[in-house]
């Protein structure tokens, strides 16, 4: 699977993180300009494991938003409610899917 964001889903990832103008530049050409990192590797004579960090910190960042409405719980149930309770989110994460 390609990773790709938006130009919106990415700005929202990057709010908040301590990255440089670099980084983000980077990130951006790769995740929503979809250019390759090697073109970053070889124009910035930068490491691919440099480049891949950069590229992830902002995924990450992205896979760690929370769609509008939407909260991140944690409990401790008894097993047929901790079922329920996963077949909801299932269930929720198939409504996200079909809405991107």
């Amino acid at each position: 699977m390609k990773k790709q964001l938006t130009e919106a889903q990415f700005q929202v990832a990057i709010k908040g993180l301590e990255i440089g103008k670099q980084t983000i530049d980077i990130a951006h050409g790769v995740l929503v300009e979809g250019r390759p990192q090697a073109e970053f590797v070889s124009s910035l004579g930068l490491t691919k494991g440099a480049v891949s960090q950069a590229v992830n910190r902002v995924w990450v960042a992205a896979g760690n938003q929370l769609p509008e409405g939407y909260a991140r719980v944690t409990a401790v149930l008894p097993e047929h409610q901790a079922f329920i309770v996963k077949k909801w989110e299932a269930d929720a994460k198939r409504k996200q899917e079909i809405k991107t």
